[in-house]
């Protein structure tokens, strides 16, 4: 995710740090190099346009030119504005003020709506309510039996009628039946088609008349760019969403649609899909995204995934090690050895501040080559190795190579990471930082 704007960006304040104190040459060369990043990204040229003066107009002045860390005070600026451009904060689910609230889920087929939907009352049952899905989608063939099979396996009811009948009538139905199981939430999955046309736009304003829905959804396709804009406007011009959820996040390594969606519609972002799994969805956090985009990881959601994974024991353990700053690389085999329940190891490293390119440079891109690559590389090292890796000489990284089949600059790869993440965890924890960091990585490590 963002794999390709997060190398731009690196780079350039890379640059940055290289040079000590910034002039305002220097602050409209990286602007110009952030500017060509982000239409590279696919992002809408007005958007680049108008973010660009706003960091240029900040950079220029005092808070850049006359601090002793000008390029960090780069950074954080940048920050700043990527979170304000992606709303600036967590848009939550709106509820009704009688139950059941109602979430009505449209979009275009192949979006991935019905495993959406599958995926909202997977999150909705983890935050301890029970909802209700209802099948809609009496167009496309097997739509039906596949929400009724991802519901079974997520232990969440479903109701479902023969695909001969209106979606109208089945809605009204499943309605009678969500307060017969008094159920707090229902989400419904109706029918898209290939391209918008008029026949379903009639029907999703019929739809959302007879339902008045609190949260109307539109479940678009991230790796369609500015396409996936485009057609956020027309929906939001037609039948007036509530919210969007971008699905295919893991394939899009630009993130054009993300940063550009928001900022085009008005329209907030409330979920993100980062894989197939039906558990592979994240409500969507303007500051985590800027973060992960700026290469500085997501520890929240990287301690999130973990509580869910581990039992409580092991998540406190691994909470307390994080703040303190005292993750070792045995707490990073743990995790990887957890990783088939965690998620895939490329979403994983891109959480860990300093670890984001890992994988892309130890292996040739192959995920389980990757986790095998890194376990043997960590599993070759002796207990003191792993616990503190700053011990590992020359001698040490050939025997660990020979003995995980790797080369030896693969070895320094992956310590040198790890190292970079460790310092920015101390400097975190100890508040080094405090005042030049954005607000969100000041406080990491010390609240939660």
């Amino acid at each position: 995710m963002f794999e390709f704007l997060s190398d731009k960006l690196s780079k350039v304040f890379q640059r940055l740090g290289n040079k000590g104190k910034l002039g305002e040459k220097d602050v409209d060369e990286a602007m110009r190099e952030i500017r060509l990043a982000l239409l590279e990204a696919d992002v809408n040229f007005k958007m680049v346009k108008e973010f660009t003066a706003k960091v240029r107009e900040r950079a220029i002045g005092t808070e850049v030119m006359e601090s002793l860390t000008p390029a960090q005070q780069m950074l954080k600026i940048v920050n700043e504005e990527l979170i304000s451009a992606l709303d600036g904060k967590q848009s939550n689910l709106i509820t009704a003020p009688r139950p059941p609230s109602i979430i009505m889920l449209v979009g275009l087929q192949g979006s991935g709506k019905t495993t959406t939907a599958a995926k909202l009352a997977l999150h909705l049952k983890h935050t301890g309510h029970q909802p209700l899905l209802i099948a809609a989608d009496n167009r496309r063939p097997a739509a039906i039996e596949q929400l009724t099979t991802l519901a079974k396996q997520i232990e969440v009811p479903v109701y479902s009628e023969s695909p001969r009948s209106e979606p109208l009538d089945i809605c009204t139905h499943g309605l009678v039946r969500a307060k017969e199981l008094a159920s707090p939430w229902v989400i419904v999955d109706t029918a898209g088609r290939i391209q918008i046309d008029d026949d379903m736009m009639a029907e999703l304003a019929r739809l959302k008349e007879k339902l008045s829905p609190s949260e109307t959804l539109l479940v678009v396709d991230a790796m369609t760019g500015q396409d996936a804009v485009r057609l956020a406007g027309e929906f939001h011009t037609r039948i007036s969403l509530t919210g969007l959820i971008l699905t295919k996040m893991d394939g899009d390594a630009r993130g054009g649609a993300a940063l550009s969606i928001r900022w085009v519609t008005g329209v907030p972002i409330k979920f993100i899909g980062t894989g197939e799994r039906v558990d592979a969805a994240e409500p969507f956090h303007p500051d985590r995204l800027a973060s992960r985009i700026l290469g500085m990881g997501d520890m929240l959601t990287f301690i999130e995934r973990a509580e869910k994974t581990f039992d409580e024991k092991q998540a406190k353990e691994l909470e307390r090690k994080v703040k303190t700053a005292r993750f070792d690389l045995n707490d990073f085999l743990v995790q990887l050895k957890e990783i088939k329940k965690m998620g895939p190891l490329s979403q994983l490293i891109d959480m860990l501040p300093g670890m984001q390119r890992v994988a892309g440079k130890l292996t040739d891109g192959n995920e389980e080559n990757q986790l095998k690559k890194i376990e043997a590389i960590i599993l070759s090292m002796t207990p003191e190795e792993r616990h503190n890796p700053s011990i590992i000489g020359g001698s040490r990284r050939r025997r660990i190579a020979r003995g995980s089949g790797t080369l030896p600059q693969d070895v320094n790869q992956l310590l040198n990471r790890f190292n970079q993440m460790q310092k920015f965890m101390k400097s975190a924890a100890g508040g080094k930082f405090a005042g030049k960091l954005p607000r969100n990585m000041t406080g990491l490590f010390h609240s939660r």
